[in-house]
């Protein structure tokens, strides 16, 4: 593979007219030469980690600032989710049982809750109460002002779910979450068990509190993601299809389902939407960043792997990533397309 250095993307970040590299000259894995993340030796700018595939990425560099670990210390990091009224962000570290916090005004990381039933994805509905997908409890859980836990889903058809992984919310209130194996699969992540269901996409309707199975054709439907104008679902699968598929929304109905994009060197896990429809996920080497036609435009190196992204900070142009045993943050020229 052809290594992109310092002069190639400096020549694309700056517009220049030079042929940028095909995605098949890209390096595979790992940052494009050893770096100290522990923020003492400075990076020159643009940062050689934010690397432009094609043209269309170049408007999303922000030349003049670089990544930055912000914390590291956490078994498998996971569920990032930015809540805008308390001004910080909220991750999961699955194996140790608790959920973090970052809180953006002093830079504090914090435990937020432990134990937290060896939680997953979460996010924040319309409402601002946390929705957490929890291993351990095999469960879908919403978190009340008064401290309170709500369960919005842990069984479908009288059986128990897998372990919940990741979870999005419509405007229209319905809750959309992806239900594989990994939290069953071993005590690591949650506890050992036989599943008693096979794997899907689920939808709790928020009038009636019924959970709808919507789409069981993906081995291990995992991350999980509405486009900008909620006319269609992203779903990654990490199973034997290792592919992220898009499907239309058809009131509460999927159809249409398709292969959107697949990477040579990893399936895609968490993602994000921004504004413009691009879709920001976590896949080898660090982030891949996908256009809405499907088409790999940009990534981020990072030296681990990341599970999970956010658009976060007071103007959501932050993205937030947890990488393995480290979380992960770099401003970017666009903005995350929904609340969290």
């Amino acid at each position: 593979m052809m290594q992109c250095d310092r002069r190639t993307f400096l020549t694309v970040a700056l517009g220049s007219a030079t042929a940028l590299p095909t995605l098949a000259q890209q390096p595979a894995a790992g940052p494009s030469a050893p770096r100290d993340w522990s923020g003492q030796t400075p990076i020159r700018y643009p940062d050689p980690d934010v690397v432009a595939v094609d043209n269309r990425f170049r408007k999303y560099v922000v030349g003049n600032t670089t990544i930055r670990r912000v914390y590291t210390g956490t078994l498998w990091a996971e569920g990032p989710a930015w809540n805008g009224v308390g001004r910080y962000l909220l991750w999961s570290d699955i194996p140790n049982n608790v959920q973090m916090r970052w809180t953006e005004e002093d830079g504090r990381i914090t435990v937020f809750r432990n134990p937290a039933g060896y939680s997953n994805g979460n996010t924040f509905d319309f409402e601002g109460r946390q929705l957490a997908c929890e291993h351990g409890n095999r469960r879908v859980a919403r978190y009340e002002y008064n401290g309170t836990v709500t369960v919005i889903a842990d069984k479908f058809g009288g059986k128990r779910l897998n372990s919940p992984n990741d979870i999005v919310v419509h405007p229209d209130g319905g809750i959309w979450f992806t239900d594989p194996t990994y939290g069953i699969n071993g005590d690591y992540e949650g506890f050992r068990a036989t599943p008693e269901i096979k794997q899907a996409v689920y939808r709790v309707d928020p009038k009636s509190a019924q959970i709808e199975k919507v789409t069981d054709e993906l081995d291990q439907p995992n991350g999980i993601c509405f486009s900008p104008d909620y006319k269609k679902l992203y779903v990654a699968d990490t199973g034997s299809g290792r592919e992220t598929k898009v499907f239309d929304l058809d009131g509460n109905k999927l159809k249409n389902g398709k292969r959107f994009v697949q990477f040579a060197n990893g399936a895609a896990d968490g993602m994000r939407c921004d504004v413009d429809g691009n879709l920001w996920a976590g896949a080898p080497p660090g982030v891949q960043i996908v256009a809405p036609s499907g088409e790999p435009i940009g990534m981020i190196r990072l030296p681990e792997n990341c599970a999970n992204v956010v658009f976060g900070g007071t103007k959501r142009n932050r993205l937030f990533m947890c990488a393995s045993q480290s979380l992960f943050t770099v401003y970017v020229g666009t903005t995350g397309a929904h609340i969290t």
